[in-house]
């Protein structure tokens, strides 16, 4: 039962998001550092300080990822769980010279942003804005993104750790703090240490709408097909030459069109060609491959290679080269093993007094990859939405939200596990 009253809490959420989305931490996925931009560290350190302000152990490590502890205030041993977020914001968007606005008691109004009037924020493109009535929508002011993906994150996590120091009598086990480096670009934990961790389970904070949990994201495999043509002079190319470039060219056109990104929604997988080099004499096609189940994606992938093959063969004297590696599995297969992740987590979204929605990430997630590794992670709500563009918003009110939902949630693991 939640018997828990946040009207007397004052929520250092708010200015916490505006002071951390101002520091430029935007990643560079052709960078080969570690972190792959130093503003990541920049705002790592800034995270170091007040987290030791607030008297926790922190460091930050050579890659730049921030570890924390809050220690238990119970007498038996519970589990130790651990809160997540990532500090870059994403490269599609510039994250340089962020201008935070709050937009205060919001009444449905078009949010024009000032530094460039064509970007506009209305109710009919997101209707989210409709449940949003009487809040503090927080913009960027139109020449950047606003970095709520996942400076949103970090700020709901440091205020939880805030009401749990300023309320020692409020429960919860030992609490485990993870901020890591590049996520946008995939390499979110590429070198997480989960000895240093410690953690039973975890929950990434990077999600959408308030109430929703997400459980669940694609299989991802990306596929390498490599032509190999037959160049010779253009002059005397009769019966000699093959084009590797037309052979490519056939096969992204024969692509069954239902199965694409910009065709398919919900739990729908596709296959993506993403990116494309020939020359006559040699062409490779990068795909992405993506459903949610993984005989789906096994399936896709036979699919493509049989049309691979097709099409090649209406080219005598060319051939293929086929490589396919894996990228990340749907982490249900692991939570599914755990359910009391999952269901502690719904429990404390109805605390808060929300109900819990899941949602189904058509995309990869840090959470996937540490589910794999060990380490059982779905993702919560911060309230994030348009997240890697200019109009990318954010209420308040949807963040204290989740900072109640956190305070609930290490309560029932302290007291239910």
């Amino acid at each position: 039962m939640n018997n828990l009253d946040f009207s007397n809490y004052a929520f250092t959420v708010a200015e916490r998001f505006l002071r951390y989305v101002q520091i430029n931490t935007q990643s560079n996925p052709f960078s080969s550092t570690i972190p792959s931009t130093p503003g990541q560290k920049d705002l790592g350190r800034l995270l170091i300080a007040e987290l030791r302000e607030m008297g926790l152990e922190a460091e930050i490590d050579e890659y730049g990822y921030v570890y924390a502890t809050l220690p238990s205030n119970q007498p038996r041993t519970c589990p130790v769980i651990c809160f997540c977020a990532h500090m870059d914001t994403s490269p599609d968007c510039s994250g340089a010279g962020v201008k935070p606005i709050v937009h205060r008691n919001y009444q449905g109004q078009d949010l024009v942003l000032p530094d460039d009037p064509t970007q506009v924020i209305r109710m009919s493109d997101f209707p989210e804005l409709e449940q949003q009535i009487g809040n503090d929508i927080i913009t960027a002011s139109g020449t950047t993104l606003l970095g709520a993906d996942d400076k949103s994150g970090i700020a709901i996590i440091m205020d939880a750790l805030h009401y749990w120091i300023s309320h020692p009598e409020q429960p919860h086990g030992e609490i485990r703090i993870l901020f890591t480096v590049d996520e946008e670009i995939g390499r979110g934990v590429d070198h997480v240490n989960l000895q240093k961790l410690r953690a039973d389970v975890a929950y990434t904070l990077d999600g959408e709408s308030v109430g929703h949990l997400e459980d669940e994201n694609f299989c991802a495999d990306s596929v390498q097909v490599r032509i190999h043509g037959i160049s010779a002079h253009t002059g005397y190319a009769l019966g000699k030459m093959v084009n590797a470039i037309k052979v490519a060219a056939a096969i992204i056109q024969n692509l069954p069109g239902q199965h694409a990104p910009e065709t398919t929604s919900g739990k729908q997988g596709f296959i993506h060609p993403l990116h494309m080099e020939a020359q006559v004499e040699s062409a490779t096609i990068q795909f992405l491959i993506r459903h949610f189940e993984e005989n789906g994606l096994k399936a896709y992938e036979q699919q493509l290679e049989q049309l691979v093959k097709q099409q090649v063969q209406q080219y005598p004297g060319a051939r293929y080269e086929w490589r396919c590696q894996e990228q990340y599995r749907n982490m249900k297969y692991v939570l599914d093993q755990h359910p009391e992740v999952v269901q502690y987590a719904e429990e404390a979204i109805r605390r808060a007094g929300l109900q819990p929605i899941h949602h189904a990430i058509r995309g990869g997630t840090d959470g996937a990859r540490l589910s794999y590794m060990g380490l059982p992670c779905p993702n919560l709500f911060t309230g994030q939405h348009a997240f890697h563009s200019k109009k990318e918003w954010i209420s308040v009110q949807d963040m204290q939200k989740s900072v109640e939902t956190l305070i609930h949630l290490a309560e029932i693991w302290a007291t239910c596990s």
